[in-house]
């Protein structure tokens, strides 16, 4: 078979009929140069949408496991055809554009071809002006940034995809972040991507959309960035290096200079650089997190760090627990040396918080890293 057409299915017997007519309209036109069938993924509904499905000649494949990505997951899996088609049946989608879809996948021999609304015509009020020129834009734009593409719409949720390769994709949100999962590890997998501008009609004005703004905004979000640690780590280590760097310069200022016009090296430059610094730190150890989901290769002190033995993991602890009794001893030292009186908050206490802390955040996240990969929860 060519092409499996699914639709993810919640409740909507007042939309699905309708939407299944409207692609069986759109893919007869290719006549019997087309073979193809219409998959209901059934994701629990309690209506009488599974009914309809069948009135209208559609497959339907029962998907118990909940959610978006889910029943998608689900109707993929079950597909016959060579190329699986998918779109929401909320009646939202052009779905007289699903032959000129499937014809531009064929004709590029492309991994998947997206039905992009944002350079078709949105009709007013059928997307929200948030997701319109905030959300999709931004979500959009970290994609292409982190992963290289050239996307126009992350969030189209009318795509057709070579059943081929999305088998080495390795798919598994169960949620809305199906969506940007796809293009991500499409672009990872250097597939071959094509778009065609389509659009988006306003839907039933009594519909109760399955999609949450915040909530499922923020899971694209999460999900795009787990999926690029070296970001975190790069981003990180250059933190905790320029930091240091300039910290230990600081010390040997007794007083601020003068750059272009403004004091450097003073107070409120140490405390600005310790916050780098922790913040630096708090940037690499979130990366070693992400790292155990082995999705990017790390740079070979991350790789140490995270393969790290128990043994070796002891010694390293060791030394630095050394180190930090060392430290606090100097500036314990300095402190009775003065007898008792302030410390010097520029040239003692601010440097020495800095040296302290990012050694011990370290050692509490790498202890963290331990547990968690002994657990039998660590890579995925």
């Amino acid at each position: 078979m060519d092409l499996t057409f699914v639709f993810p299915c919640l409740n909507e017997e007042k939309t699905l009929g309708g939407c299944i007519r409207a692609v069986r309209e759109s893919l007869d036109a290719a006549g019997d140069a087309l073979s193809y069938e219409i998959v209901v993924a059934d994701n629990g509904s309690t209506d009488r949408s599974a009914e309809i499905a069948v009135a209208e000649g559609a497959r339907v494949v029962p998907v118990p496991r909940r959610g978006y990505g889910a029943a998608l997951r689900g109707g993929i899996e079950a597909a016959a055809g060579r190329y699986v088609m998918f779109a929401d049946a909320d009646s939202t989608y052009l779905y007289e554009d699903a032959l000129p879809l499937y014809r531009k996948a064929v004709e590029t021999d492309a991994d998947m071809a997206i039905a992009s609304r944002i350079t078709g015509t949105i009709e007013p009020g059928a997307m929200p002006p948030l997701h319109r020129w905030l959300g999709t834009p931004v979500l959009t734009w970290l994609i292409n940034v982190l992963f290289h593409g050239r996307l126009t719409d992350c969030n189209s949720g009318f795509r057709c995809i070579k059943k081929t390769a999305y088998a080495g994709w390795g798919i598994r949100s169960d949620g809305m972040e199906f969506a940007s999962e796809l293009l991500i590890k499409a672009l990872k997998n250097k597939a071959s991507s094509v778009e065609i501008p389509s659009g988006l009609r306003q839907g039933p004005p009594e519909r109760v959309a399955h999609l949450r703004t915040w909530r499922d905004g923020m899971r694209h979000l999460l999900f795009i960035l787990s999926e690029r640690p070296r970001l975190f780590e790069i981003l990180g280590l250059m933190l905790l290096g320029l930091s240091a760097v300039l910290q230990l310069t600081a010390v040997f200022f007794e007083n601020p200079v003068v750059i272009l016009g403004l004091g450097v090296f003073g107070l409120h430059t140490k405390a600005l650089l310790l916050l780098a610094g922790l913040t630096g730190m708090q940037l690499y150890v979130f990366s070693l997190m992400l790292y155990l989901r082995r999705r990017e290769e790390p740079t070979p002190l991350t790789a140490w760090l995270i393969g790290i033995g128990e043994a070796e993991l002891f010694f390293l602890l060791l030394a630095i627990l050394v180190a930090e009794a060392l430290l606090v001893g100097g500036v314990v030292l300095d402190w009775v040396m003065r007898g008792f009186a302030n410390l010097d908050l520029t040239n003692v206490l601010i440097p020495g918080i800095h040296l302290l802390a990012l050694p011990l955040m370290l050692a509490i996240g790498l202890l963290g890293l331990n547990v968690f990969k002994k657990s039998g929860d660590g890579p995925m």
